[in-house]
């Protein structure tokens, strides 16, 4: 992990608890005598990221509804550590604003952006149940209203025509692309992730996350190409873009397209315990 990522230790369960007293319930003694919960619950996951986004990061409640995506904090803080080194090389001024593609009903980074570097957000997606989570989210935390817009992306061919307005400028654009091509890809990909938790029962997407959030058509390859081409007639109006690549064998095309479009790119390896994934941005 980043060494600014705060998440670098193991979870304080007992000072979780102690501010979120609902997470209670589900913390029990693993066998290594560690405290923890039942990562394959999705309700044990949605308390133990309310607990913390109010006792590491200061709000007032967040949630999302049932069925979408209920974000690891550890690695989204990650890459907003990553985004700030980033903004940092390239000389930014304080005043810094950013958009989320795909934000989702979680508003995951636009809150992390916020809450660590004071950023100003604009978070945008095609879902609708997503638009009024996210707003709800903000809504509820009154300081954030002041720092986080949320845009509804109506054409779903669109990427940035729509979102980002005439004359507006962004220092960095961020993005977590749906990573799988079908829903029964992304129904493997959970079966997968079930197994390596151990867990034997049937569950669905519980814990997965909505059809927007977790594939499109072509997957991460595709919408990343779309994105890359879509960008160029925003170079004026954005500092840098990024996205989160999950998929290693992905990278080489993308860097072929940017090569082809003489943008600047650069890859930043990232990692949270075995996982691995990497962070590539691209300049005009």
């Amino acid at each position: 992990m980043h060494p600014k990522n705060i998440h670098n230790q193991s979870y304080d369960f007992p000072s979780l608890i102690y501010t979120h007293p609902i997470l209670k319930p589900h913390v029990f003694m693993n066998t290594f005598g560690n405290m923890t919960i039942d990562f394959s619950d999705s309700g044990a996951v949605l308390e133990l990221n309310r607990a913390i986004l109010k006792h590491d990061y200061g709000l007032t409640d967040w949630s999302i509804p049932k069925n979408f995506l209920c974000p690891p904090i550890p690695g989204r803080a990650d890459y907003i550590h990553h985004l700030a080194d980033i903004l940092k090389q390239n000389g930014v001024n304080p005043n810094i604003k950013g958009l989320d593609i795909g934000v989702g009903a979680n508003c995951i980074y636009p809150i992390l952006g916020v809450q660590i570097y004071g950023w100003q957000m604009v978070g945008a997606d095609i879902n609708e149940t997503a638009i009024a989570s996210a707003n709800k989210n903000v809504e509820i935390n009154p300081h954030l209203s002041q720092a986080i817009q949320i845009r509804h992306q109506s054409n779903h061919a669109n990427i940035f025509e729509g979102i980002i307005k005439p004359g507006e400028y962004f220092d960095f654009v961020m993005c977590n692309p749906p990573f799988h091509s079908s829903k029964e890809e992304a129904s493997k990909g959970t079966l997968r992730k079930l197994k390596n938790l151990k867990v034997s029962k049937d569950l669905e997407l519980n814990f997965g996350g909505q059809a927007n959030e977790l594939w499109c058509n072509g997957g991460e390859a595709l919408f990343l190409k779309r994105m890359v081409k879509q960008s160029i007639s925003f170079s004026k109006q954005v500092g840098v873009f990024t996205s989160l690549v999950s998929k290693k064998e992905h990278v080489a095309k993308l860097k072929k397209q940017l090569d082809k479009i003489k943008a600047q790119h650069t890859i930043v390896d990232m990692s949270q315990g075995h996982k691995k994934s990497r962070l590539i941005t691209w300049t005009f």
